[in-house]
C-alpha cells in the first residue's frame, strides 16, 4: 500500500492523541486574529502557546524557548520576512522547526520552504484543519498516549448508523463519493472505511490534502505540462487499480480543479475518488468558485457527516471509548465520566466536532486526580469566536429558531434557559410569543 502526504508517509492520515511536557509553540504573526485563533487551536491541543506580531518580539521569545518547542512564522511581517527570522534562527544556533504560514502556496510555499529554511507550510486559509496536524510532526512529545487510525468511533446514533449502512452501499460500488461534514467530524475516517470495505482495498491508496505543500509546483520549462500537472497525474498512476482520498478539497485552487477535471475527463484514470469536503463547497459550486463539471464527476454519490451537537446521545460512547485507550496504553486504572461531565459535555456547541472531544476528555484524563472525572475537571476552549454556535437571543429573526435549538441541546426548558442566557420566565414568555409548546412543538 502507498500513500502520498506532505512527508509522503500515512502518518497524516492517523490521530495522534499525545500526552505533552506542555510544549511551547511560538507563534510570529502581525494578525492578531489568527494570532488569537492559533494560540486557542494550539491550548485546546495541549501545547504552551507564545505570540508575537513582529521579527524582533520573536527574537525574544525564541530565546527563552525550551527543547522540543516548534516556531509558526507568517511569511510576511511588519519588520521583515520568515525567511529573515529564520536566518537570525540559524546564526543564533537555534535549530528549533519553523512552520510557514503562507497565503499563496503556489509561489510563496515553493520560496519560503526551498530557500528559506522552513520544514513545512500552513495555508491561512485552512489553519483551523492543518495548524495542529503540522505542528505534532515537529513538536517533540514526553511520549505518546494513544494512537488511533482510521476506524470508525463507537457510535449508537440512529443517523450514525444510517452513514455506516450508506458506507457498506457505497463501497461496494466503484462510484467518486464526497463525504461532507465540519472539520473534525470524522469524514477522513469514512473515506477510508469506503476504501477498506471495497473490492480496491487490495490495490494502493493515496491520500493528499488539497491545501498542503504536496500539490505546491512550479512550471518546468522542460515538460508542456505545468509540475501540478505532473504531480497530480503522478497520483493517479500511483494508484493505480485503487484510490485516491483528496482531503478538503474545496480548498484546491481554480487551476488545480482544472487539472484534476482534464485528468478525469481525458485520460478515464482506473482510480476512484473519494473526498472530503466542508460544506462550503456547495457554496463555491453554486458561485462557480469550484467548477460545478467537477464537482458531479466527484459527487457520483455522498454522505453528510453530523456536527457532534447534532448527535449528543454518542458523546458517552465515544468519550468512554478514548478512556479505555488511554486506560491501556498508560497503564493506569481505568478512569469515568460521572453525570456532571457527561452533562457539561452534552451542552457543549462543539465547534471543533469529535477531535474536539477526544482532547478535551484526554486533557480531562490526565489532569483528573481521581478516577472519576466531574465537571470541574473538564476544561473547554472558549476563546474561539462561535457566530453560528452562540445561543445568545441578539437576532430577532432568529430567535424561534435559536430557542429551539437550545431545548434540543439542553433537554429541557431550565437548560434552554441558561444556554439561551436568559431567565426561564423570559424564556416562557418568549415560548408564547412564538407560539412553541412545553414539548417543542408548535402551538396549534
Amino acid at each position: 500500500m502507498s500513500g502520498a502526504t506532505l512527508n509522503d508517509n500515512n502518518s497524516m492520515y492517523s490521530s495522534y492523541f499525545i500526552t505533552r511536557a506542555m510544549n511551547k509553540i511560538l507563534i510570529v504573526d502581525a494578525s492578531a486574529p489568527d494570532g488569537r485563533i492559533m494560540a486557542g487551536l494550539l491550548t485546546r491541543a495541549g501545547y504552551d502557546p507564545v505570540v508575537t506580531d513582529c521579527i524582533e518580539a520573536g527574537k525574544v521569545e525564541a530565546a527563552k524557548l525550551p527543547p522540543g518547542a516548534v516556531i509558526v512564522a507568517a511569511m510576511r511581517l511588519s519588520d521583515g520576512t520568515a525567511k529573515e527570522f529564520i536566518n537570525w534562527l540559524k546564526t543564533e544556533g537555534y535549530k528549533f522547526p519553523v512552520i510557514a504560514i503562507v497565503d499563496n502556496l503556489n509561489t510563496d510555499a515553493v520560496d519560503v520552504m526551498r530557500g528559506g529554511g522552513a520544514v513545512d507550510v500552513v495555508q491561512r486559509l485552512a489553519i483551523d484543519k492543518q495548524l495542529i496536524e503540522t505542528v505534532e510532526k515537529y513538536a517533540k512529545p514526553e511520549h505518546v498516549v494513544l494512537t488511533l487510525g482510521n476506524q470508525l468511533l463507537p457510535r449508537k446514533s440512529e443517523v450514525w448508523q444510517k452513514i455506516e449502512e450508506k458506507i457498506t452501499a457505497i463501497a461496494a460500488t466503484n462510484a467518486n463519493a464526497i463525504i461532507f461534514g465540519e472539520c473534525g467530524s470524522g469524514k477522513e475516517q469514512v473515506a477510508h472505511q469506503i476504501y477498506l470495505n471495497s473490492s480496491r482495498e487490495q490495490k494502493p491508496i493515496t491520500i493528499v490534502d488539497a491545501g498542503g505543500a504536496a500539490l505546491v509546483g512550479r512550471h518546468n520549462p522542460e515538460n508542456e505540462r505545468s509540475e501540478i500537472y505532473n504531480r497530480i497525474e503522478g497520483y493517479f498512476q500511483k494508484s493505480a487499480g485503487g484510490t485516491i482520498i483528496i482531503k478538503n478539497v474545496h480548498l484546491l485552487t481554480f487551476e488545480k480543479q482544472s487539472v484534476l477535471l482534464h485528468i478525469l475527463e481525458t485520460e478515464h484514470p482506473d482510480v476512484r475518488v473519494i473526498c472530503t469536503a466542508e460544506p462550503e463547497l456547495l457554496k463555491m459550486v453554486t458561485e462557480k468558485t469550484f467548477r460545478p463539471n467537477l464537482f458531479f464527476i466527484l459527487r457520483q454519490s455522498d454522505i453528510a457527516v453530523p456536527a457532534l451537537k447534532d448527535t449528543t446521545e454518542d458523546i458517552p460512547e465515544i468519550a468512554d471509548f478514548f478512556l479505555k485507550r488511554y486506560s491501556a496504553k498508560t497503564g493506569k486504572q481505568r478512569k469515568h465520566l460521572d453525570a456532571s461531565a457527561i452533562k457539561a459535555l452534552k451542552l457543549y456547541p462543539w465547534p471543533g466536532n469529535v477531535r474536539e472531544l477526544k482532547d478535551i476528555v484526554l486533557f480531562a484524563a490526565f489532569h483528573a486526580k481521581g478516577d472519576i472525572i466531574s465537571e470541574a475537571d473538564i476544561n473547554f476552549n472558549l476563546s474561539e469566536p462561535r457566530a453560528d454556535d452562540d445561543l445568545s437571543l441578539r437576532n430577532p429573526q432568529r430567535e424561534r429558531e435559536k430557542i429551539l435549538e437550545a431545548y434540543r441541546r439542553g433537554g429541557s426548558w431550565s437548560e434552554a434557559a441558561k444556554l439561551l442566557g436568559i431567565t426561564e420566565k423570559t424564556l416562557f414568555n418568549l415560548r408564547n410569543k412564538y407560539g412553541i409548546e412545553r414539548n417543542g412543538e408548535n402551538q396549534p
